[in-house]
């Protein structure tokens, strides 16, 4: 038998989302074994005053293997 638990994590970056995803993940396996993957439930872009976007923020709940 195998038990998982999801925790909710975000992340930022100023490159894209898929760094902002990356740079979670990377964060949470320096103290979580056994990441198994990660659900993005929510993406948003901060911008400046013209419209251009300056950071992407990622919510992602991530699922890892409980030993």
């Amino acid at each position: 038998m195998s038990v998982a638990k999801i925790i909710e994590v975000s992340a930022s970056s100023t490159t894209s989302i898929e760094d902002a995803v990356r740079g979670g993940l990377k964060k949470v396996a320096g103290t979580v074994k056994g990441i198994q993957g990660a659900w993005v439930n929510e993406t948003k872009a901060v911008t400046d005053a013209q419209g251009n976007v300056t950071e992407w923020r990622v919510n992602m709940r991530v699922t890892f293997l409980v030993e």
